[in-house]
């Protein structure tokens, strides 16, 4: 049986055999291809990192987002997605000063 050429990064996602592997190794991409089963628009990072298809996932995406090399476009999309979690921010913001 013949190797694959391809490895699924995200949901209808393909990319070259070893590609994930590189993109790993960036700064702030460590997961990278391992959510196969997410959305392309669920993710927050470049190259299919920071998955944010629930709720969980999109606040420990926030709790890493200055692992990656653009934490305010993290930011934005989780935010954009869950307005929840942004007034919650804002709030505690407000009650630390």
């Amino acid at each position: 049986m013949a190797k694959k050429k391809e490895v699924t990064v995200a949901k209808g996602v393909k990319v070259k055999r070893g590609t994930e592997e590189k993109m790993r190794e960036k700064k702030g991409q460590s997961s990278a291809g391992k959510y196969k089963d997410v959305e392309p628009g669920d993710f927050a990072g470049p190259n299919y990192t920071f998955p944010i298809h629930n709720l969980a996932h999109a606040r420990n995406a926030l709790a890493r987002a200055h692992f990656a090399a653009n934490p305010a476009a993290i930011k934005r999309k989780v935010y954009a997605k869950y307005p929840e979690l942004k007034k919650h921010h804002e709030e505690r913001e407000k009650k630390g000063k």
